[in-house]
């Protein structure tokens, strides 16, 4: 199947494995319960359009936190010339067992390309394989640290059992990816600032976050669960992000999640989640995260559990003044809050007003890339 996305500049095209081919275990013989719990958390991230679907956005000039010694696809740089309406943010994969055993697994992006992964993995395309991993309980292997602050570490803080691969030992399976998907939510923005939001798939979404942050002013309204569509307001600016986060942790908890993977995964993406702008946070619903990426474990788990969390950036029309009105006084400061969104909001801003779109164009010419550049989480 040829890859959806695009790629901005030239490069081969990549044809994607079919998920439907199955794992052989080392044992085929009479099954056995493999004591095997797997646990799996992540984020996909999309920018709601003019019509509440996802649209194509970049991270162009983005800089990647991750440590070096995380794999990437291609070359440095290339995943920021990716364009698609999904980033597919963090997944981490996580072990438990009584004893030590041996496991391969494989996890299938139909739409889209694994674009960094640790440990090193057997195939990586539209599909990711690590053909033989060991689970390793009750042992303190060393793990790769590097200088500096990254993302990457707060994942490790939970009771999972470390893994090996090779010479490579991490608490989980990590990878990330971009590409072209639909997501469950359709998110529509009338000119009075109210959201239209729509459950776009057949089942229910857990929990919705309306989230605004306005130069560190906070608010927040929640809906839980959400069945068919509901029309939010925008919320007023009095909240907590430390409330917030303790419902995330809660909501992620009532899930599956340990509470200790439910507090790596907040603190991972607390900076991120509750930077300035306006966007949705909600849980999806199982079914969509095993149609958007299905996952394959041999031995089979006694128990698996999947939390994905969907974030859609809002481009409200506050934001839209906002950054006209920066872009007209080159205001740097504040066009560099918006990070990797402010290239979709500045298409907005062309789209909806022609008279703009020259400023914009010029503006995009001469930015220096400090202004949008934003770590590519």
């Amino acid at each position: 199947m040829k890859a959806e996305f695009r790629v901005r500049l030239a490069v081969p095209t990549v044809l994607f494995v079919s998920a439907a081919v199955l794992l052989t275990g080392a044992d085929t013989g009479s099954a056995q319960p493999s004591g095997l719990t797997v646990h799996e958390w992540g984020t996909f991230t999309s920018v709601a359009g003019e019509d509440g679907s996802a649209v194509d956005w970049d991270a162009r000039g983005c800089q990647d936190d991750l440590p070096r010694f995380v794999n990437v696809f291609g070359y440095p740089g290339f995943k920021g010339r990716l364009a698609g309406t999904v980033r597919m943010e963090t997944p981490v994969i996580y072990f438990y067992s009584s004893r030590e055993l041996e496991a391969s697994v494989k996890v299938a992006f139909p739409h889209g390309l694994i674009t960094e992964w640790y440990p090193q993995a057997e195939q990586v395309a539209g599909t990711i394989e690590w053909k033989k991993i060991t689970v390793q309980p009750d042992t303190t292997p060393v793990l790769p640290v590097e200088a500096g602050h990254s993302h990457y570490y707060a994942a490790r803080e939970t009771d999972a059992a470390p893994i090996a691969a090779g010479n490579q030992h991490e608490r989980f399976l990590f990878y990330r990816g971009v590409g072209r998907s639909s997501v469950p939510l359709s998110a529509r923005l009338s000119d009075d600032g109210t959201i239209m939001v729509e459950n776009l798939r057949h089942g229910t979404i857990p929990r919705v976050v309306l989230f605004e942050n306005r130069e560190g002013h906070i608010g927040y309204r929640e809906v839980s669960p959400l069945e068919n569509r509901v029309t939010l307001a925008p919320p007023s600016l009095d909240g907590s992000i430390e409330e917030l986060r303790t419902d995330l942790e809660t909501a992620l908890v009532a899930q599956g999640l340990f509470p200790r993977e439910a507090h790596a995964m907040v603190e991972t993406w607390r900076d991120s989640w509750f930077e300035e702008g306006s966007r949705l946070i909600y849980i999806l619903p199982s079914p969509a995260v095993d149609s958007m990426l299905p996952l394959q474990v041999e031995p089979a788990p006694e128990q698996t559990s999947r939390v994905f969390v969907g974030r859609i950036e809002l481009i409200t029309p506050a934001m839209k003044r906002s950054v006209e009105h920066a872009v007209a006084g080159s205001d740097r400061s504040v066009l560099s809050r918006y990070g990797r969104f402010l290239d979709p909001i500045l298409t907005r801003i062309s789209a909806g007003n022609p008279s703009a779109a020259s400023q914009v164009e010029q503006f995009r010419r001469n930015a220096p890339e400090s202004v949008v550049s934003r770590s590519c989480r």
